[in-house]
C-alpha cells in the first residue's frame, strides 16, 4: 500500500509522505507513482512536499527496497525509477517546496535538493547514509555541493553522518529555518508569493533553471532569449502585463520605458 497522501487545494498540490511509524520511508510504488501525479496535475502553480507526524519529513527509501536488490540489473531498474521520480520533481513546470520537519535522509534529501525551495524546522536533521550500506549516494546528491560547497558535500557523503539543520555544513541549503510551530505559516507565506504568477511564466522559468544548470553561459543566454519571446504568445502573459500597466496608471498599448516607468 502506498504512502502518498495527495490533495489539491486550489492551485496548490500537497503531497504528504504518510507513514509516520516508519519515518515516512518511501516504497517503490510511491517512487513509481509520483511522476504521473505531477504530470497529471491540472491548474497547479505550486507543489508542497511534507511528511506526516513530528519525527520525519522522510527517512528516504525503505531499507527493505535495497535488500530486495540482488543483481546489477535489479539495482539499475530501481535506481532508474528513483532517477525518474527526482527528475519529475526537479523539472516540474511549477514551484516546488519541501516543508521539512524532522529527519530528511538519503533519497528524501535528494528530493529536497530537487525542489526549488526548502523550508526547514530547527529540529530537522539531514544526512546521506547510503555509504554505510555499501552503496553510493547518487542522482540529485550530485547537486548538494551547489548548496553547501564541495568540501561539505564530500564530508556528508563520505561520513554518512546526520547533521542538524543549524550545522555550518548546511549553510545555504535551507531557504528558511523556523521553529516547528512556524512551519505552516512559512509555507503559506511563500505560497502567497509564488502562486500569483502565470502558469506560462512559471513553466518558462523552470525550463530555464534546467537549461542554466546543464549548459554553458552562452547557450543559456541564447535559450533565455527564446523563452522570453515565447511567453508573449500566451494570453496570460498579456493579461499580466495589462494588469501591471493598470496598476501604474498607463495604457498598455502606448506603454514605453521612460525614466518614470517601473520595471518588473
Amino acid at each position: 500500500m502506498g504512502i502518498l497522501d495527495v490533495q489539491q487545494r486550489g492551485s496548490v498540490l500537497h503531497v504528504t509522505f504518510d507513514r509516520p511509524e516508519k519515518l515516512n520511508a518511501m516504497r517503490r510504488e510511491d517512487i513509481d507513482a509520483l511522476p504521473a501525479l505531477i504530470a497529471e496535475a491540472s491548474g497547479v502553480r505550486a507543489i508542497v512536499f511534507r511528511g506526516a507526524g513530528e519525527r520525519a519529513f522522510s527517512a528516504g527509501v525503505d531499507v527493505s527496497e535495497f535488500l530486495a536488490l540482488t543483481t546489477p540489473d535489479s539495482a539499475r531498474d530501481f535506481i532508474s525509477a528513483l532517477r525518474d521520480m527526482l527528475a519529475s520533481v526537479r523539472r516540474a513546470p511549477v514551484t516546488t517546496i519541501c516543508a521539512i520537519d524532522g529527519y530528511c535522509i538519503g533519497g528524501a534529501l535528494e528530493l529536497a535538493v530537487a525542489c526549488d525551495v526548502r523550508l526547514v524546522t530547527t529540529r530537522s536533521s539531514f544526512g546521506l547514509p547510503e555509504i554505510k550500506l555499501g552503496i553510493p549516494s547518487v542522482i540529485d546528491a550530485g547537486l548538494l555541493q551547489q548548496y553547501v560547497g564541495l568540501g561539505h558535500a564530500k564530508e556528508m557523503i563520505l561520513t554518512g553522518d546526520l547533521y542538524p539543520a543549524s550545522a555550518p555544513q548546511l549553510f545555504g541549503l535551507c531557504n528558511r529555518l523556523v521553529e516547528p510551530g512556524e512551519l505552516e505559516e512559512a509555507v503559506d507565506a511563500f505560497l502567497a508569493k509564488v502562486t500569483r504568477h502565470t502558469t506560462t511564466v512559471l513553466a518558462s522559468q523552470k525550463r530555464l533553471f534546467e537549461t542554466w544548470q546543464n549548459t554553458t553561459v552562452d547557450v543559456g543566454i541564447d535559450v533565455s532569449v527564446g523563452e522570453f519571446a515565447g511567453t508573449f504568445a500566451a494570453a496570460d502573459t498579456m493579461e499580466a502585463l495589462a494588469s501591471y500597466a493598470a496598476k501604474l496608471g498607463i495604457e498598455r498599448a502606448s506603454a514605453r520605458r521612460t525614466g518614470e516607468d517601473t520595471a518588473g
